[in-house]
C-alpha cells in the first residue's frame, strides 16, 4: 500500500468561485480607474488597482502554500480579505467625495444589481456594460461584489480553519505518515518471522536438517 502523502490536498483556485468573483473585481477595477480617474498624479488609481490585485492573487498564493502549509494558507487568505476590504473603502470614499448615491436594498435597482453580481462569476458578462456604467453605477456594482467576495472568503476561512482542526498541519501529516511506515514495516516484520516460523516447522517435519 503506497505511503500517504504528507502534502494537503488543496482546493484548485481555478474553480473557486470566490477568485472568479476577485478576478471580476480586479478586471472592472482596471476600467474604473481608467474611466474616471485621472491617468496621472493621483495614487488612488496605484492604490485600487494594487488592492484588487492582491486580493485576486493572495487566493491564488494562499491555495499553492496550504499544500504544505495550513498556517501560510489561511494567512493567505485573510490578506486577501483584508485587500478586499480597502478595495469596498476606496470605492465607498469616492461615491461620498463625488457627492454619488450608494444604493442600498431601498434603491429600485439594488436587488436586480446583487441577483445578477450572485449569478454571474466571469468577466466576460461584465465586460461589456462595464464600458457603458456611469461612475455610480460602476461603483455600486463594485462595492456589492467586495461584500459577495469578503462573505464566500470568510466561509473558506471557517472551512480552512475547521479542516485544520480536524486534520492538522503539515508536522502533524508528516508525523502520520512516519509512524504509519513503521507500522507497515513492523507488520511486515512480523509476517516474515511467522513464515520462517512455518517453513522451519515443515522442514522438522520431513526431518530435513537446517
Amino acid at each position: 500500500m503506497p505511503a500517504k502523502s504528507i502534502f494537503k490536498q488543496t482546493a484548485n483556485w481555478r474553480n473557486l468561485n470566490l477568485y472568479h468573483k476577485s478576478d471580476v473585481l480586479y478586471q472592472l477595477t482596471v476600467v474604473f480607474c481608467r474611466r474616471f480617474l485621472p491617468l496621472y498624479g493621483d495614487r488612488t488609481v496605484d492604490q485600487m488597482v494594487q488592492a484588487a490585485r492582491s486580493g485576486k492573487q493572495n487566493i491564488v498564493e494562499g491555495s499553492e502554500d496550504g499544500k504544505t502549509s495550513s498556517e501560510m494558507e489561511l494567512k493567505m487568505i485573510n490578506v486577501a480579505r483584508a485587500s478586499i476590504g480597502e478595495l469596498r473603502e476606496d470605492y465607498e470614499d469616492y461615491l461620498k467625495s463625488h457627492s454619488l448615491q450608494q444604493w442600498d436594498n431601498q434603491h429600485p435597482r439594488f436587488n436586480s444589481m446583487l441577483t445578477f453580481c450572485r449569478e454571474h462569476n466571469d468577466y466576460a458578462d461584465y465586460a461589456s456594460i462595464a464600458e457603458k456604467m456611469s461612475a455610480e453605477e460602476l461603483c455600486n456594482m463594485a462595492v456589492t461584489l467586495c461584500h459577495l467576495t469578503d462573505r464566500m472568503l470568510v466561509s473558506y476561512l471557517e472551512f480552512l480553519e475547521q479542516r485544520f482542526v480536524t486534520e492538522g498541519g503539515i508536522k502533524e501529516r508528516m508525523h502520520s505518515a512516519r509512524t504509519g511506515y513503521r507500522q507497515e514495516q513492523d507488520a511486515r516484520m512480523a509476517a516474515l518471522e511467522q513464515e520462517n516460523h512455518r517453513l522451519k516447522a515443515l522442514l522438522r517435519q520431513h526431518g530435513i536438517p537446517f
